[in-house]
């Protein structure tokens, strides 16, 4: 907890609170914590008890492999608390992008439709990359998932630096797909 302390940058608070964070730690520099630190199921646990964001955040990076990512999931995407919600929506994303056997991707995207528009920024976030995943991964649900997001709106207006993909998700699903394509002869 010292050594997060010592990553508090009053400059990366400011930004992270306007995207709707709590917390002022670079996620690079967390990250580099993360890497030293490796997989540590038991201090992933303590961290994640201090109900620090920082600590929950490193202790998210260090808990993997996890035997209860499954049941941590679901639990922690019905979570009342946002960011614990947003955690939970990290790993359904990224279940639906290496993992999507047996997940209701339809229910998910019924979810997203119904809950995106009004949820906090990171929530929504979370919840955004979700449905972003689903169109790129799922061709059988791309329509859907494009149709959902145009209809939403979320992060459309979102300032996007030149060469970046935009987090609104329609152009973010239209662009990976097109980088997946095979080149045309």
């Amino acid at each position: 907890m010292a050594e997060l302390a010592g990553l508090e940058d009053p400059k990366a608070r400011a930004v992270n609170e306007k995207h709707g964070d709590d917390h002022g730690v670079n996620l690079g520099k967390l990250r580099a914590v993360a890497k030293r630190l490796k997989t540590q199921p038991e201090l992933a646990r303590e961290l994640w008890d201090t109900q620090d964001t920082a600590a929950r955040l490193l202790a998210l990076l260090i808990c993997r492999p996890n035997p209860h990512a499954e049941e941590l999931r679901v639990a922690w995407s019905a979570d009342p608390d946002p960011a614990v919600a947003s955690a939970g929506w990290a790993l359904t994303t990224e279940r639906v992008a290496k993992r999507p056997e047996g997940l209701d991707l339809s229910g998910l995207l019924d979810v997203i439709e119904a809950e995106m528009k009004d949820a906090p920024d990171r929530l929504q976030w979370a919840m955004n990359h979700c449905l972003a995943q689903i169109g790129i991964e799922h061709p059988e649900h791309r329509a859907r998932a494009i149709a959902v997001g145009e209809r939403l709106g979320v992060l459309k207006d979102y300032p996007t630096s030149p060469g970046c993909t935009s987090p609104f998700a329609p152009a973010w699903i239209a662009e990976m797909v097109r980088r997946s394509a095979p080149p045309v002869a």
